[in-house]
């Protein structure tokens, strides 16, 4: 079995920033994207951020220059830092993981962590 496990969300004021972490954990063979989704109220979930096994990363236009995705393959972790942050960035944040494990490709979600912005 797999798990995902965030951390980092909270309650920020507007122009402040967090950082978000998501580590997977079980019986992993490999990682392949890790990536970061967020879904506001009355809205459908998007993508925020997505960083291949490579290094290579793309970002949503709402978020680019403010967030920064980063993954450390040795711990399985995946890590958002988000600068600058606006009343819009409000939304729980979901973790996000296509792996391999006994010889096949799963997509994995983590359960989820508030952002609030907000003075």
């Amino acid at each position: 079995q797999v798990q995902l496990v965030e951390s980092g969300g909270g309650l920020v004021q507007p122009g402040g920033s967090l950082r978000l972490s998501c580590a997977a954990s079980g019986s992993i063979e490999s990682i392949n994207a890790m990536g970061w989704y967020r879904q506001a109220p009355g809205k459908q979930r998007e993508l925020v951020a997505r960083i291949s096994s490579d290094g290579s990363t793309n970002y949503a236009d709402s978020v680019k220059g403010r967030f920064t995705i980063s993954r450390d393959n040795a711990k399985n972790t995946v890590y958002l830092q988000m600068n600058s942050l606006k009343p819009e960035d409000t939304a729980v944040y979901y973790c996000n993981t296509r792996l391999r494990r006994s010889g096949a490709q799963y997509v994995y979600w983590g359960q989820g962590t508030q952002v609030t912005v907000s003075s």
